[in-house]
């Protein structure tokens, strides 16, 4: 008689078609986080971000993310694999550029500790979604209109320049970008398995590319959110 007791992580029982699935869109989303990152430090290295701030191209730069990740949903699925590839890759690489403007706000060594800190929040939040056994398609309306919102206050406290709206801001960007890495894996679960019930490979390539760029724009902004309260200046 074995007498060997095996203990499973709550994580076994997924499908292993589902397992590779999300193995495959965080790979995804690693490499843009990396190339964001090296892209970033390239621009203070070599003094690039200087230029970028005291010229208009730091305007147009996010201009053309924000037509980036418009066109990428709109087009997603019409375009092809290689395509989709390109524009994520390309979408990561612009966002290093702007970003690259952090490390002259605050100290390397608080950016990086924050950094960490917000890839702990977001695995463990993702990892709750995946696993997630309820229906929280039910969050999406509150959450799109929490982020409507949030953008809208964002603008308006530019001319307001509030002291204490702005911490208000932050911790409503904190709670929002966490239940949003919750949602939004958990909907990448139930987008699988629709395609991958109806063998369409095709189909779920590009939904593992277009989910590696949501994951990444909540973690992207968790970050930055989390890095308003733990950030040190560099003065």
């Amino acid at each position: 008689m074995n007498l060997e007791k095996t203990y499973d992580s709550p994580y076994d029982d997924v499908d292993v078609g589902l397992k590779k699935f999300m193995t495959g869109v965080y790979s995804w989303m690693t490499i843009g986080v990396l190339i964001t990152a090296v892209v970033a430090l390239l621009m203070v290295k070599t003094g690039a971000v200087y230029s970028l701030l005291k010229s208009s191209m730091f305007l147009v730069v996010s201009v053309i993310e924000l037509i980036l990740v418009v066109f990428f949903a709109m087009r997603v699925w019409k375009m092809s694999k290689a395509t989709a590839t390109v524009v994520y890759l390309g979408y990561s690489a612009l966002n290093g550029v702007t970003l690259s403007s952090i490390f002259l706000v605050y100290a390397k060594s608080s950016i990086a500790s924050t950094f960490f800190i917000a890839a702990i929040m977001f695995g463990a939040f993702s990892l709750y979604g995946m696993l997630a056994k309820g229906d929280l398609t039910r969050w999406s309306r509150p959450l799109m209109m929490g982020l409507f919102g949030l953008i809208i206050v964002s603008i308006l406290n530019i001319f307001m320049k509030s002291s204490g709206l702005q911490w208000i801001i932050s911790i409503a960007g904190v709670v929002l970008f966490s239940l949003l890495t919750i949602y939004d894996t958990f909907k990448l679960k139930e987008q699988y398995l629709t395609f991958n019930s109806n063998y369409d490979t095709a189909v779920t390539d590009k939904v593992a590319i277009f989910g590696a760029l949501t994951l990444y724009l909540d973690f992207i902004n968790l970050f930055l959110y989390l890095l308003r309260f733990f950030g040190n200046s560099r003065d």
